[in-house]
């Protein structure tokens, strides 16, 4: 794949990076390497390879699921500016 100046300057602009004019034929070069790299991972059969979410086998812990309080509201409510009741005070905003 090939790409022109305006595409690598509109890539920067979309990443949100300043490329100077004397670094985007770098960048331009850089850029068809990486996708040459991936259309050559598109050849590659994975027919057989099953989906996976890491290269090590995991297993998930599990515990019960219930309802509790987090034994925490003195130290959540900490972090409140006002309280009042054991909840957060906050101003009405419909009258």
């Amino acid at each position: 794949m090939s790409l022109d100046q305006a595409t690598v300057a509109r890539i920067a602009h979309l990443a949100r990076i300043r490329v100077a004019p004397d670094e985007a034929e770098a960048l331009q070069k850089d850029l068809q390497d990486i996708l040459a790299f991936v259309e050559q991972l598109g050849e590659v059969n994975t027919d057989d390879v099953p989906p996976m979410t890491s290269v090590t086998p995991q297993a998930l812990r599990w515990r019960t699921d219930k309802v509790t309080d987090g034994k925490k509201a003195d130290q959540v409510l900490a972090n409140a500016p006002e309280q009042a009741s054991g909840f957060y005070a906050v101003p009405r905003v419909v009258e």
